[in-house]
């Protein structure tokens, strides 16, 4: 597809429908709704409070670990006790009867954190569990190991709003960090708000669409710092398994003592652009880095876009990010006429693992 043709394409519901062959979509303009739903799920499920004074441990892979990611930038320097993603098979060495693990498998079939639940097991850790069923379900019903409950149906990466606010909770029930249920409740608001103007019932131009049509035909390079660095990795994952597309992320500062150098030999080897997701609660000197950066960028990069948060609360400024890139991505797939539910390479390795 030519950049004209890409720039004139029509983004709206019926070029969305024409790709999206599972309604994508509409999960992804959903997110509200998801939000509040995943409070009512943990008080149904009737968690009782942790004492965990070496804090939380989110197992999880994918689209079930993203939550703990982005619950852990939302509460920042509000976290009273430890707080770790474990994306693997086994836990930190140092699990144990102080840390509550909250074990995410979308599917409850996930190799690892199955592995990851056994391993907390062994350790004598208290277990918290989220999930649709499958094997990690009947191991919590034979441990009596409390099950928040998912709603069945989505890609496990479209259940974002469900793991994020279970890990916020699983926080807060093991004394890691205040609860956030008002942050919710605001987030949830705001992303309603936006999800009408960004969706595909939205303006031609708006934002969600205009990024997608600078971004295709580009390797995106995504880049985040504190607050927006997961959002910068969610955005990455999403391009990647929605649009079918490479994409990579990277945080700052890191990134500009060692990425920033690669960008003036960038042009030579394939059309790249740089995205930076910007926070106003940011540290003052990573907030330049943005800048400065982003000027060092152009060098090699097609494309060099800056992108703010909206919202007041840390909590809604991530929901909008986690939003728009979602939608970005739904945007690529459609300019890309790739189904986004299409991941057949991960069903590949899974047959593959399966069979060893």
């Amino acid at each position: 597809m030519s950049t004209d043709t890409t720039s004139a394409a029509m983004l709206d519901a019926s070029a969305v429908a024409a790709v999206d062959s599972t309604g994508q979509a509409a999960e992804i303009v959903d997110l509200a709704t998801h939000l509040r739903d995943a409070l009512w799920r943990v008080d149904s499920a009737g968690v009782p409070p942790f004492d965990a004074p070496g804090g939380l441990i989110v197992a999880g892979m994918g689209g079930s670990a993203v939550g703990g990611r982005l619950a852990l930038a939302a509460l920042g320097g509000r976290l009273e006790r430890p707080f770790v993603v474990a994306d693997g098979y086994a836990l930190p060495s140092w699990t144990g009867p102080q840390q509550l693990v909250l074990c995410s498998s979308y599917s409850g079939n996930t190799e690892e954190t199955l592995a990851a639940y056994d391993d907390a097991l062994e350790r004598g850790a208290p277990r918290l569990v989220a999930t649709t069923g499958g094997a990690l379900a009947e191991r919590a019903r034979r441990d009596g190991v409390p099950v928040i409950p998912l709603p069945g149906g989505f890609q496990p990466r479209a259940a974002v709003g469900y793991g994020l606010v279970a890990a916020l909770e699983a926080a807060a029930l093991a004394g890691a960090a205040p609860p956030l249920r008002a942050e919710v409740e605001a987030a949830a608001a705001l992303a309603e708000t936006l999800a009408a103007d960004w969706g595909p019932d939205g303006d031609e131009s708006n934002e969600a669409k205009a990024l997608a049509r600078a971004l295709h035909g580009t390797v995106p390079v995504v880049a985040g710092a504190e607050l927006t660095a997961p959002v910068a990795y969610r955005w990455k994952c999403q391009i990647n398994e929605n649009a079918g597309l490479p994409a990579f992320s990277s945080t700052l500062p890191e990134l500009d003592h060692n990425e920033v150098v690669g960008w003036p030999g960038s042009e030579g080897l394939g059309p790249f652009s740089a995205v930076f997701l910007e926070d106003a609660g940011v540290h003052p000197r990573n907030a330049l880095r943005v800048e400065l950066t982003a000027a060092e960028a152009h060098a090699g990069a097609r494309v060099v876009e800056r992108v703010a948060a909206r919202g007041e609360t840390p909590l809604e400024r991530l929901v909008s990010l986690v939003l728009l890139g979602d939608l970005v991505s739904l945007y690529m797939a459609v300019l890309a006429d790739v189904d986004p539910v299409d991941i057949a390479p991960i069903d590949r390795l899974k047959a593959a693992l399966a069979a060893r």
